[in-house]
């Protein structure tokens, strides 16, 4: 069976997040494709993992076997979302810009899911070659020669997690900007280009979504 793992982490409800709904034409596009594959979903804006802390991250760098009762118990988590993200076939997850950088609670999971010798660190590393889409909504601009282009911390932090240096995903972004100008008076010049960048990232989720699921369709 055909298996997407789908990520949301927008503390705003869809129809108050770009994120959220460009990611659902893919989503779309892609159960029109497969409407008896399984989707894999997490809403980390509504329910978040926990951050990783104490014994749950010692136990990421010791061998299972060698795993004490409170680290065993501790780990569990990590585990489980560790081995939703491997036995993906694809992975999606919306990643809005917060204060320069990703939300708090996508870099929680991304945190449980990053097990040296296992997910990265590792010549064979259990999701490599994994094709995932990011889409990164962010509220202004800040794409290359832009006066805010060194604010940019999300493309730049998740292409080392998720590409080459980290999990070594095959990973594409979709990135709707401006999103903030339709509300704020002083954007009000940007409202054109904000609609047209939001089309833009949904025409580009839908043909992603097709051309993937066509991927796995046989």
């Amino acid at each position: 069976m055909v298996t997407l793992l789908h990520i949301d982490s927008s503390v705003h409800p869809h129809e108050a997040s770009v994120s959220r709904d460009v990611a659902a034409s893919f989503r779309k596009a892609w159960e029109a494709e497969h409407p008896d594959g399984k989707v894999i979903y997490r809403d980390l804006g509504t329910d978040p993992v926990p951050h990783l802390e104490g014994p749950a991250a010692v136990a990421g760098f010791i061998a299972p076997a060698e795993h004490t009762p409170e680290q065993a118990e501790a780990f569990k988590l990590r585990d489980e979302l560790t081995s939703e993200f491997e036995q993906a076939d694809a992975v999606l997850i919306g990643a809005p810009m917060y204060n320069y950088t990703i939300p708090s609670t996508l870099k929680a999971w991304l945190d449980h899911v990053i097990v040296m010798g296992r997910t990265t660190g590792s010549p064979t590393r259990t999701a490599a070659g994994k094709p995932a889409t990011v889409v990164a909504s962010r509220g202004g601009g800040y794409g290359p020669g832009t006066p805010r282009e060194s604010f940019e911390f999300v493309l730049t932090y998740l292409d080392k997690v998720l590409g080459e240096s980290g999990f070594g995903l095959d990973a594409e972004y979709i990135v709707p900007e401006l999103t903030l100008a339709e509300g704020n008076p002083a954007m009000a010049d940007l409202v054109d280009m904000a609609k047209a960048s939001r089309a833009q990232a949904h025409e580009a989720a839908e043909l992603r979504g097709k051309a993937l699921a066509a991927r796995f369709a046989n």
